[in-house]
């Protein structure tokens, strides 16, 4: 008798136990959300495990995903990287915005290069806004652009931080949806960037407002500055994936002979690379090593082992571009974008001085 309740008592603890699992393993995910760490130690100091140890397999795969997923995106992060994000995007939309300065009417002008009517038949899009179009006079369009320069400044140097990077963001969409013709592929990237900019704490170190207002927990990791990080770390990926997929449609990047096409043209060069034509070899190698490292950037940059080796490759990649071919512009913003990659706790190794401690953070 007292040995059958004693097995009905334990055969009700195990189904009590199955059916509260799933609302664990939702405890566990959202914990994982979090970025909580499961305490190690109960009340007693004994060792507890959590609700999803030593069950493999209960929670589902979907529960699994999901899990990851949140994990990927809203695990809090070090605001470090995109404090140097911020710098880097800063001072390229500061020379930018310099640039068209030098000529505001005939860039953004109702009588510049493109009218305002030639312009919206080009986009062909309601929501292509710019402030550009509402500036009703030359005084008007230099103002706008001025406004620009002084935003891109005050975001570089991190100076009413959240401020500064929604106001060039909006100055450089504006510039971009009034003047399409005159964007390339440095205009691709930048924006880019500065969308990172604005979402995430961009001003948290390595700024003016913290020198002014100083904070112990604006350098925490946050949510905020992962949600960027990874925006930033998943369109670089998209775009060397889609960038390699289309150099596979060009037969001279099959060959091994693109780069010696690019180190030919007369309207491109700005070092004379001709001694090339002398060493078959090297520029197929160059060629073919390029092709290979964009193709394979979205795979092998996000293992830990071949992290560095991807990262590495991105240096003279993109500074050749910007020495060889004239796009310095662009590959500046390649190399700030990659930044995003760099783990936080090597970043803070190289500024630690800048930021009035050594001390490593995880």
């Amino acid at each position: 008798m007292r040995t059958a309740t004693m097995r009905t008592a334990t055969m009700r603890t195990a189904t009590m136990r199955t059916a509260t699992m799933p609302a664990d393993v939702f405890r566990a995910a959202a914990t994982a959300a979090r970025g909580d760490r499961p305490s190690a130690r109960g009340a007693h100091g004994a060792a507890v495990r959590g609700p999803e140890c030593g069950r493999p397999g209960q929670g589902g795969w979907l529960r699994e995903w999901l899990a990851a997923w949140n994990a990927f995106w809203f695990t809090p992060a070090d605001p470090l990287p995109l404090a140097l994000v911020r710098i880097g995007a800063g001072a390229l939309l500061v020379w930018a915005a310099f640039v068209w300065l030098l000529d505001a009417d005939a860039f953004f002008g109702a009588a510049g290069w493109q009218r305002p009517e030639n312009v919206w038949r080009m986009n062909d899009q309601p929501w292509q806004w710019s402030w550009y179009f509402a500036a009703g006079s030359p005084g008007g369009v230099r103002l706008l652009a001025g406004l620009t320069l002084v935003a891109a400044v005050m975001l570089t140097l991190g100076i009413a931080t959240p401020l500064a990077a929604v106001v060039s963001l909006a100055g450089f969409v504006s510039a971009a949806n009034r003047a399409p013709l005159n964007v390339f592929g440095f205009d691709d990237v930048l924006g880019m960037l500065l969308v990172a900019v604005a979402i995430g704490p961009a001003g948290a170190v390595l700024s003016v407002d913290r020198l002014l207002a100083p904070d112990a927990t604006a350098s925490r990791p946050t949510v905020r500055a992962n949600l960027a990080l990874r925006l930033l770390q998943v369109h670089l990926c998209v775009i060397y994936l889609f960038s390699g997929c289309g150099k596979l449609l060009g037969g001279s990047w099959w060959e091994g002979t693109a780069l010696w096409g690019a180190a030919a043209n007369v309207q491109y060069r700005t070092l004379d690379l001709r001694w090339l034509a002398w060493h078959p070899f090297v520029t197929n190698a160059l060629t073919l090593a390029t092709l290979w490292w964009e193709i394979a950037y979205a795979a092998l940059v996000w293992p830990r082992l071949t992290r560095r080796l991807v990262l590495a490759m991105a240096v003279p990649v993109h500074l050749g571009i910007g020495l060889a071919m004239g796009m310095m512009e662009f590959g500046l913003a390649m190399l700030v974008a990659n930044m995003a990659f760099v783990p936080a706790a090597v970043l803070r190794r190289a500024v630690g001085p800048f930021l009035g401690t050594a001390r490593e953070r995880s």
